[in-house]
């Protein structure tokens, strides 16, 4: 049996017809599959009893920096003892239990085997008459389903958020020129009316997600023209600002394009008053862009027979999804899926096809299900041209656990969060932001003896100590001018063991800091800023 291992000695001389070089056979990827496989099958269940976070040692580090690319190739089983060895042992630690970190979920075992079958199969999911793309569309129409979104809504799978956000942006500043006499994909920027240019404006609050900002800027409109709209104590969009705002703006001979609105901020799990601001952009005309990657799922609870409900004004906030003109939504956030797998839905199909085709519109066809071309190509709809096959991933996993299997874990990690905070509220030394929204949970050591900056000094050691102690993970914010720990609640395998274990963690680690502050100030040496992790604010997570 030929090896897969390099090409056969004799290889320059035989005919294009015999085997060709690296050719495996059925029983080399049986065997090197089932080793792979145990190695996916330790890791995810070994991770309880490892640390939650250990950092790449420098050495490793250095090694990886270093290593010339390989002059002869390496066995299977080589490149898998690897992995083993330097790989497997420094996961980001998402998958572990007592990982409450940043809008990153462990993996549903359904989306990785979802994922290796869809490397198998490697198509491009362009278009064409090819189960990936059926896959993708049934997915799409099954995520319209969730959220209320009318059906001839137009639906992409792409990376996250990010995507989802100059996708949906680009049809939006298309639409705001046409609709002013401006042929944006023609003539580029800046708009121009009446011989005069116009500034083309996006708003947004300070909450929302800066991938928006990004989106923004990569679509030319720049970061001048991103408008921050005033939030309200609750740290929520405020619709009568955002109406005064797009009153003035229109007067003033400007193009508002698009308002981007949150269902579920990253910071604290806001969810922006969606129904009041789409009445705001439907009399206004304006775009209205719903940045749900996180907390759009949460739409799961807010029906009356949801095992466990939302405060009310979220919930009728979350109903309101299925008015606006598009949304993003991570399916690899708190759908479980592994990454990536975002998704854009655009409520103007047409829109959306003008765009970004660059098929002319009398050359368009809706396309023959049963032929080679199949239905419209997806390519039609976006920037991608050679798209993965990120559909199976999605798919198998919403087929595994299904609308209410989704229901109950989304509503587990809500209550966790829930219990969470309730644990924070009964520590005398211990503050909690309010309102904890969704499953976010932002709070952080107060001890009476400290204040002021000594108290941000305190959390940003305790933060440390708590993601290199291996008990646990948290990341960080700011609200208000201060630093928080925060926890973010989006792992199906936690339990409320593993809150009440990081929680414990982090206050073993408040005492020893705090222990540590009180004796700096008595002797009179000077706090110092040992550093963090990246925050987990609004620029985290898409």
């Amino acid at each position: 049996m030929t090896s897969p291992l390099s090409p056969h000695p004799d290889a320059p001389s035989r005919a294009a017809s015999d085997d060709p070089p690296f050719a495996w056979t059925a029983d080399e990827i049986r065997r090197v599959g089932y080793r792979a496989i145990d190695l996916v099958a330790a890791h995810l269940t070994d991770l309880p009893g490892e640390p939650t976070f250990r950092p790449v040692p420098q050495a490793l580090a250095d090694a990886f920096r270093a290593e010339a690319p390989p002059a002869a190739g390496e066995g299977p089983d080589a490149v898998l003892d690897r992995f083993a060895r330097d790989v497997a042992p420094y996961p980001f630690g998402n998958g572990h239990p007592r990982f409450f970190g940043w809008v990153n979920s462990p993996p549903a075992v359904m989306g990785v085997v979802g994922a290796a079958l869809a490397a198998a199969m490697n198509p491009s999911v362009a278009g064409g008459n090819h189960a990936a793309v059926w896959v993708e569309r049934q997915v799409t129409e099954w995520m319209k389903a969730l959220l209320g979104f009318p059906a001839d809504g137009m639906g992409l799978l792409v990376s996250g958020g990010s995507a989802a956000a100059i996708t949906a942006l680009a049809v939006a500043r298309h639409r705001a020129c046409a609709r002013r006499g401006w042929d944006v994909r023609a003539e580029g920027l800046p708009l121009v009316v009446d011989g005069r240019p116009r500034h083309l404006l996006v708003y947004k609050s300070a909450e929302g997600h800066g991938c928006n900002q990004k989106a923004a800027e990569l679509l030319g409109l720049g970061r001048a023209n991103v408008r921050e709209v005033p939030v309200d104590a609750a740290l929520r969009m405020r619709p009568d600002a955002l109406d005064a705002m797009l009153g003035a703006d229109a007067a003033a001979g400007h193009a508002p394009v698009a308002v981007v609105a949150s269902a579920g901020t990253v910071n604290t799990g806001a969810v922006d008053p969606l129904a009041a601001i789409a009445d705001v952009c439907a009399r206004r005309g304006v775009w209205l862009h719903v940045d749900g990657a996180y907390g759009a799922p949460a739409a799961l609870l807010a029906g009356p027979s949801a095992p466990d409900g939302l405060p009310a004004e979220d919930c009728a906030a979350l109903a309101a999804l299925g008015r606006a003109d598009s949304v993003a939504v991570d399916a690899h956030k708190w759908l479980y899926v592994p990454v990536d797998a975002g998704l854009v839905l655009v409520r103007d199909a047409g829109a959306m096809r003008d765009a970004f085709s660059l098929v002319p519109p009398y050359l368009r066809t809706d396309g023959n299900a049963h032929g080679v071309q199949g239905p419209p190509w997806l390519a039609e709809y976006g920037a991608e041209q050679t798209r993965p096959f990120r559909g199976l991933k999605v798919w198998m996993a919403m087929r595994h656990l299904g609308m209410e299997g989704y229901r109950a874990l989304v509503a587990r990690d809500v209550a966790l969060a829930r219990h969470w905070a309730a644990r924070v509220r009964a520590e005398p030394e211990m503050e909690l932001w309010e309102p904890q929204g969704l499953s976010i949970v932002c709070f952080r050591a107060a001890p009476e003896a400290l204040d002021g900056p000594a108290v941000d000094a305190l959390n940003r050691r305790v933060l440390r100590d708590v993601q290199l102690g291996g008990a646990g993970f948290l990341s960080s914010t700011v609200l208000g001018g201060r630093f928080w720990l925060r926890a973010c609640v989006v792992n199906p395998r936690a339990t409320a063991a593993d809150v009440d274990a990081v929680l414990d963690a982090v206050l073993a680690a408040v005492r020893t800091a705090a222990g540590d502050a009180r004796q700096d100030a008595a002797t009179g040496v000077p706090q110092t800023d040992s550093g963090t992790a990246p925050s987990g604010g609004a620029g985290a997570g898409h």
